[in-house]
């Protein structure tokens, strides 16, 4: 039987900057990878050297990243409920003139006063989908705003709430690393443009959605094609059709357990490191590849270990392991099933009751799935509370303060994607958008 609970208690259970609180002051049980996370984000917008607290806060930041400059003190002293009121009160007054996106990984405390919920890319087409609003909130990362400001209108306005509020996947795949590596196969394959018998260039470049607007414009001057963690497969596809190869960046995991699962052979995968030469292979090597991985990865979903599903397994008999396709390859081949954010939301749905889930993807959309399907066991795979650090840079006193200024006529933190870029990087995200995956009904992985 389903327990239907009261928005508040839903929203208290599933929050884990509450959790991350009590834990910090020893008022519950349990263990954050940084008790720093406790602290409100704008203590680490200034002067920072890296991503900040949480699970990447071991990555090296790029030189030059983004950096917000300091939020007004009394944002930074209201309490919940203050900002809570401030924020309500400040979108009643703009009304359809604006619309604010939650992504999946945002913390309640803001998802609350979300007008749409979803992944990076059901949140770009919900931006392009409302023409009217003036202005588009993304609580989400750096390269989703980008991604909203391509699909939107001239007229309207993107803006992300804290500017350090990036990705540490996206940028370990640079426009002048990624161009040094064209550059490298070209020395390998010759001319990239030159086709075979059968039609296919040497090489077709793919990126991830979770990559700058430069990396995607790139890939749209070079006749590749933007993925997304649900329509890999369908993109993949789309891509061995016209190359011979395909050079796929950021992120290695989605890639190696995208093309395996289609049978490519992991010996025909070679990784690109972009400090070594030629990425570290050898031209017989890159003559042999049918995928070439860029040396990338998400912080938060290397934390999920094969050991963590087996402890799961053993501690709660005929669960359900669900991952992320970002995890590492012997996390995916562990576990029951694997797909993005919005495929483990619908297996959920589609579950019969009380079946129990170990769910391998951030803390925040587990904890509140939780809250939300009461009728189900549900259960982070990793048992610290570790949750992304730059979509945790995105805090309450953030959106007020953007959302009062445009009460005020006054646009802060807009993010723009110049002409040069956005022209190729929609050809890329046009044709990933023509490459449709075939329509499937939801259902839930065997064992739920």
């Amino acid at each position: 039987m389903t327990i239907a609970l009261p928005a508040d208690d839903i929203r208290a259970a599933a929050s884990v900057d509450r959790s991350i609180r009590l834990i910090t002051a020893g008022a519950a049980s349990g263990q954050t990878c940084a008790p720093e996370l406790a602290k409100g984000p704008w203590e680490f917008d200034a002067g920072t050297v890296g991503y900040g607290p949480g699970s990447s806060m071991g990555d090296v930041i790029p030189a030059g990243s983004p950096r917000q400059g300091a939020l007004p003190r009394e944002y930074r002293e209201a309490g919940d409920d203050e900002l809570r009121q401030r924020i309500r009160a400040a979108k009643a007054t703009l009304g359809d003139r604006v619309l604010v996106l939650g992504h999946f990984y945002q913390r309640d405390e803001v998802i609350e006063h979300a007008d749409f919920t979803g992944d990076s890319f059901q949140l770009a087409n919900a931006a392009k989908g409302r023409p009217d609003a003036e202005a588009i909130v993304f609580c989400g990362v750096h390269f989703m705003a980008e991604t909203a400001d391509l699909l939107s209108t001239a007229r309207q306005a993107v803006i992300l709430p804290n500017l350090a509020a990036g990705c540490s996947m996206a940028d370990m795949a640079d426009e002048s690393s990624v161009e040094e590596c064209w550059e490298q196969l070209e020395e390998v394959y010759g001319d990239l443009t030159a086709t075979d018998a059968s039609g296919r260039v040497p090489v077709i470049p793919v990126t991830y959605m979770n990559s700058s607007a430069a990396l995607k414009g790139f890939v749209g001057r070079h006749g590749g094609i933007v993925c997304t963690s649900s329509n890999a497969r369908t993109v993949l596809e789309w891509a061995f059709e016209r190359g011979q190869r395909v050079l796929f960046f950021p992120d290695q995991h989605l890639g190696r357990n995208t093309a395996k699962a289609m049978g490519v052979p992991l010996e025909r995968m070679p990784m690109w490191n972009p400090r070594r030469a030629f990425g570290g292979s050898t031209p017989a090597e890159l003559d042999e590849a049918r995928v070439i991985l860029w040396h990338g990865f998400c912080s938060v979903h290397k934390r999920f270990t094969v050991d963590q599903i087996a402890r799961a397994r053993a501690e709660h008999p005929g669960v359900t392991v669900i991952v992320h396709p970002e995890c590492p390859m012997p996390v995916v081949d562990a576990a029951d099933a694997a797909g993005s954010t919005d495929f483990i939301v619908k297996a959920i749905q589609a579950a019969p009751p009380g079946s129990t889930f170990a769910i391998g993807t951030e803390i925040n959309l587990v904890q509140r799935l939780a809250a939300e399907y009461p009728q189900h066991s549900i259960f982070c795979l990793d048992p610290v509370v570790c949750p992304c650090s730059t979509m945790y840079r995105i805090h309450p006193g953030y959106l007020a303060w953007v959302l009062e200024e445009l009460v005020a006529g006054r646009i802060v933190n807009r993010i723009t994607v110049p002409d040069t870029v956005a022209d190729p990087a929609r050809l890329a995200l046009e044709r990933m958008l023509a490459a449709k995956p075939p329509a499937s009904p939801p259902t839930a992985p065997a064992g739920a």
